[in-house]
């Protein structure tokens, strides 16, 4: 499974009101509040969050990626947003996050869950992806962003 495939325009906030990591997380959350695929979206919300107070998802480069594991949900889930101005996320190398990218994988598809974590982080290590990121300006911009780089990897 890419990446492209479980994340969709309408679920990319190009330009996040956040000005904090917990009303960040929330923020992508929330769009998924009348989302068919969600049973109950405050079991989600607590799934994220109960990872992030085991150790903060800013894994470093001005990227965070919060995540959770739940039966909430009929299917994966994951929404991208940017912050404008970097906030701060306890993030592993102490510097301010700005590109976010949130993924919700249910109890039963933990190896999918992985790979999908894996392959998100390799997209966002690389420098140049990061940037064409921060410099696009719509839902639509992103995900083709998105779609455009992971289609040249060669993904297992």
């Amino acid at each position: 499974m890419k990446v492209s495939e479980i994340l969709k325009p309408e679920n990319i906030i190009p330009s996040l009101k956040a000005t904090n990591k917990n009303d960040a997380i929330n923020e992508l959350i929330n769009l998924f509040e009348n989302d068919e695929r969600i049973i109950n979206l405050e079991e989600i919300r607590n799934s994220v969050f109960s990872r992030e107070e085991i150790m903060s998802t800013g894994v470093g480069k001005g990227f965070a990626i919060p995540h959770g594991k739940t039966n909430a949900t009929t299917e994966i889930l994951s929404a991208f947003g940017i912050a404008r101005t970097p906030i701060y996320y306890q993030s592993l190398d102490g510097d301010p996050v700005q590109l976010i990218f949130l993924l919700v994988g249910k109890d039963n598809m933990v190896s999918m869950h992985i790979k999908l974590l894996s392959r998100i982080s390799r997209l966002m290590n690389e420098n140049g992806f990061r940037e064409k990121l921060l410099k696009a300006e719509t839902s639509e911009e992103l995900y083709k962003i998105f779609k455009e780089e992971e289609d040249k990897l060669i993904l297992v």
